[in-house]
């Protein structure tokens, strides 16, 4: 293999796409050290925190059971604001329109960014249009920046879990990905509907029950609860430890991914948060989860522990233990 070339592996969250940005992307233009790079910027104005952050989306197809790519663009910018406890206020957002694309499409896409953006209580405020041949982009590509302000003095980021810290993930496992992977290949996915939407709800209950005992908040997107585990193990020199059975997965997506030979903890999600809360609020910090639509299905999954820094492990159904590495290439191309 040409180790010049980008390859779609490069883009999956997981191993290649870290390689690319601890090697070549950070270093060449900016230089923040690991413990630095989180779902948002961290900005002092003043005697205001802001928070700052931006995606681009290339998702196919372009509508899904469950969103779309207009959505999909609003919730996954606020959403990675809210993971470092800002509550979102404003987006931007980039269009790269292939020529040839139908305006009446187009217009139904923009209605749903709108929509989500309303009920994200966020407003578009800037943006930028461009269109490019035919053949030169699929279709539609769209790039939201977000900026969100931070109302507390917490530090909340993927360095900071601890040693006996409690891990809650918001909900059931891998939804997202296998509803867009049953839209473009034709799968019957049983009413299965991708999870997107917008978290800044359930942080906001975290940060009143859970306080300063708020560690550390990811949403597990591209590469899944595995990968985002393993990052924040590594970021903060810990040992996660895991339990396969209280991990929620809906009946749907595992069997998709029986069919299909996937591991439900790579695939993506667009409406979940993993939370590390010290274990003296974790009860009252999963209840609160739990008494919210987005939450109901809540739960503890696991611990922090003393142990080799950044290894993460599973006990597994059957009582074994498994250790949990990164995804190493491309498991679900154009997924967001």
């Amino acid at each position: 293999m040409d180790t010049d070339l980008i390859m779609l592996g490069h883009g999956s969250g997981g191993t290649l796409s870290h390689q690319l940005l601890g090697e070549l992307v950070v270093p060449t233009i900016s230089g923040l050290t690991a413990n630095q790079q989180n779902d948002a910027a961290l900005l002092q104005a003043g005697s205001s925190r802001l928070a700052f952050t931006t995606d681009g989306y290339v998702v196919d197809p372009l509508r899904f059971p469950g969103g779309s790519i207009g959505s999909l663009a609003v919730h996954g910018t606020v959403n990675d604001l809210a993971m470092i406890g800002a509550r979102p206020l404003w987006l931007s957002c980039g269009l790269i329109i292939e020529e040839g694309f139908s305006r009446r499409e187009l217009a139904d896409l923009l209605a749903d960014l709108r929509r989500a953006a309303d009920r994200a209580c966020v407003q578009v405020v800037t943006g930028d249009t461009k269109v490019v041949p035919r053949g030169k982009a699929d279709r539609l590509f769209i790039t939201t920046s977000g900026v969100g302000l931070l109302e507390h003095g917490l530090e909340i980021h993927g360095a900071s879990a601890r040693p006996g810290d409690c891990i809650i993930l918001s909900g059931s496992a891998g939804d997202h990905g296998m509803a867009v992977l049953a839209a473009r290949e034709g799968l019957d996915a049983g009413g299965l509907q991708s999870d997107s939407a917008p978290l800044w709800g359930l942080v906001a209950a975290l940060l009143k029950t859970a306080g300063d005992g708020l560690h550390v908040l990811r949403d597990p997107t591209r590469g899944g609860i595995a990968t985002t585990l393993k990052e924040i193990a590594i970021q903060s020199g810990v040992l996660l430890t895991i339990e396969e059975a209280a991990i929620p997965v809906k009946s749907q997506v595992r069997g998709l991914c029986d069919m299909l030979g996937l591991d439900p903890l790579y695939v993506a999600n667009e409406g979940k948060l993993l939370a590390f809360v010290a274990p003296e609020v974790a009860e009252t910090a999963l209840e609160a989860l739990q008494r919210l639509p987005l939450g109901r299905d809540a739960a503890i999954i696991g611990r922090v522990e003393q142990g080799e820094p950044g290894r993460v492990r599973m006990r597994t159904s059957v009582g074994g233990m498994r250790m949990i590495e990164m995804l190493a290439g491309e498991q679900l191309p154009r997924i967001c």
